[in-house]
């Protein structure tokens, strides 16, 4: 492994610890480029930098304040690295239009970020939706 991808794979943990599992505006700020483009951005969502940080602060961790990211594997090439990993939390808010049921899942989730000077340029990823929201409906 070559310098680069190991500086690119430690720029992915820490959006994960620092952004989404922290909620910091400044990570947000200091590892999204301003031309950073999400091409699997939820719908109705800006596919730029706003978008990433409006899906994470005004709709995940409001529905998941207690969430923490499982890095499961990540494998990097070049700019970009793929990282498998899961979001472990508390449903303590609204998601989807099901109010908070103290219910506790798991958020199976595939990211690919490519990367440039340290920062995210583009993203796809892979959610698993349907997982979350058959834990949150179980009985």
């Amino acid at each position: 492994m070559n310098a680069e991808t190991e500086f690119n794979k430690q720029i992915v943990t820490r959006f994960n610890r620092e952004a989404i599992e922290q909620g910091r505006l400044e990570a947000f700020d200091e590892l999204i480029a301003p031309d950073f483009i999400n091409h699997t951005a939820p719908a109705g969502m800006p596919k730029g930098r706003e978008g990433m940080v409006q899906f994470i602060l005004d709709v995940i961790r409001p529905a998941f304040p207690d969430l923490r990211v499982k890095i499961y594997d990540q494998v990097a090439e070049g700019d970009k690295v793929v990282t498998r990993k899961a979001f472990h939390a508390t449903h303590s808010g609204p998601f989807m239009g099901i109010p908070a049921t103290g219910k506790a899942i798991v958020f199976p989730i595939i990211d690919i970020v490519r990367l440039r000077d340290g920062q995210y340029i583009e993203h796809w990823g892979i959610r698993d939706t349907y997982a979350v929201l058959k834990q949150l409906n179980q009985e």
